[in-house]
């Protein structure tokens, strides 16, 4: 008998909310995917109920959230928005009788786990199916930086395990990367890898490149940024991207040692948008640049997660192996 479910990813920007479906077999199929922009809704309750209007005023009794923060806390606060959460309050306020809650990047971890070999996009190293065994180091730019590692047992099993590697301490490789660190230092007393590598962080590397070419730094935002670079109409967003594309390498390749891992997973929307211009750009030179660990780092098979919804699906495949399973 299949279960019916609503999986909802919680981001800094976005609210996704999908039916899914959990079959006999554990396979996941998502219904459409609605998006609500988080600043559009006071609360989570008013977003919830805004998707369920979408959907004549019914939904099932249980669903699997993936959130973007910390969890496992009577209240729960996002990272990057004002909206809070309290899961003993959520049958009382929402209806469902059953419930999962997890951090939005051991979701994406779940989605790893789950998702078939077509899911995945060959970035650099050898060119094979990530490890059946061993830690997968999992990494994300969007609203901030993402992190988690999924472990699998090589018998069908794994555990996932959140983080917030995304707030470890940015360390620059070049000069540029100095100065612009150096442009964030006036305002941060410790700068983490997130204010770099994350969505809102293409705004200090495009000003930073500005300045060193002597060129009037335009407010743009970072939305702005990313569209010039992609339409090729401003050479100083096409440089920043590349800077970008530098920083995630060296970042994976960071965590992939930090965690030990056998294989590397970007996942994001924004990581998805840029992939042809991660595999082009620097990104696999800065992964490898690990000093006596190049020639291990070069053995490790990195890949982009092309899954369109894998906070979702992750979040519903979590709540799969905790109540159907």
């Amino acid at each position: 008998m299949s279960t019916q479910i609503v999986a909802v990813d919680i981001g800094g920007t976005h609210a996704r909310f999908a039916l899914a479906t959990i079959g006999d077999d554990g396979r996941i199929a998502l219904g459409e995917p609605a998006t609500l922009h988080t600043k559009d809704h006071g609360s989570f309750q008013l977003a919830w109920e805004a998707f369920r209007a979408m959907n004549g005023g019914t939904l099932p009794d249980a669903v699997a959230m993936s959130v973007a923060g910390p969890v496992g806390n009577e209240v729960i606060k996002f990272t990057n928005n004002p909206w809070i959460l309290r899961p003993a309050k959520i049958q009382e306020m929402l209806g469902p009788t059953r419930q999962t809650i997890i951090n939005d990047f051991a979701a994406v971890a779940h989605a790893v786990a789950c998702a078939d070999e077509a899911d995945f996009l060959h970035l650099t190293g050898p060119d094979e199916t990530l490890p059946a065994s061993g830690t997968l180091s999992i990494l994300g730019p969007g609203t901030g930086l993402g992190v988690a590692h999924l472990y699998r047992d090589g018998k069908g099993s794994y555990h996932v395990q959140a983080t917030e590697g995304g707030h470890t301490d940015y360390a620059p490789l070049d000069l540029i990367e100095d100065a612009i660190l150096a442009r964030l230092r006036k305002r941060h007393n410790r700068v983490s890898v997130e204010r770099i590598v994350s969505g809102p962080g293409i705004i200090d590397i495009y000003a930073t490149l500005a300045a060193m070419e002597h060129k009037a730094i335009h407010e743009l935002t970072d939305v702005q940024i990313w569209t010039a670079a992609a339409e090729g109409s401003d050479s100083l967003a096409v440089a920043a991207v590349d800077r970008f594309c530098l920083a995630l390498g060296a970042a994976a390749g960071d965590c992939a040692l930090a965690q030990g891992a056998s294989g590397v997973v970007i996942a994001g929307g924004l990581g998805y948008r840029i992939r042809e211009t991660i595999k082009t750009s620097g990104f696999a030179e800065r992964f490898r640049a690990k000093g006596r660990f190049a020639g291990l780092m070069a053995t490790l098979p990195v890949k982009l997660i092309t899954h369109p919804q894998p906070g979702l699906f992750g979040a519903a495949a979590a709540f799969a192996r905790e109540h159907v399973q």
